[in-house]
């Protein structure tokens, strides 16, 4: 079992930062692949990054690519996502999620357990 608690979100300008992170409870933490997700208002929850147990490996969706990073420490049991030049329609609840399978998944059924979400919303 793993527990997820998502923190950092908030309100920014178009054009800046924002930095969200996921604490993960468990010993195991360094054994899951993890991955991010967000949900609009009316719309779809999406993959939005993801990376593998020993960092070596991500994938990001095509409309954050070059803005998004995703990183883990395995030694604090957190994983980040830092979002530059942010954009108006990056407004979304972040998620944060935990995978058993060994490749990064870019679906929600490839993902086992799930953070409560964290608002994200850029202004313009």
């Amino acid at each position: 079992q793993v527990q997820l608690v998502e923190s950092g979100g908030g309100l920014v300008q178009a054009g800046g930062s924002l930095r969200v992170s996921c604490a993960a409870s468990g010993r195991t933490f360094s054994s899951y692949s993890m991955g991010w997700f967000r949900q609009a208002p009316g719309k779809e929850r999406e993959f939005v990054a993801g990376i593998n147990w020993g960092g070596g490996r991500t994938h990001y969706v095509d409309s954050v690519k070059g803005r998004f990073t995703i990183s883990r420490d395995n030694a604090k049991n957190t994983v980040y996502l830092q979002m530059n030049s942010l954009k108006p329609e990056d407004t979304a609840v972040y998620y944060c999620a935990a995978s058993r399978r060994l490749w990064v998944g870019t679906l929600r059924t490839d993902y086992d357990y799930w953070g409560q979400g964290t608002q994200v919303t850029v202004s313009s």
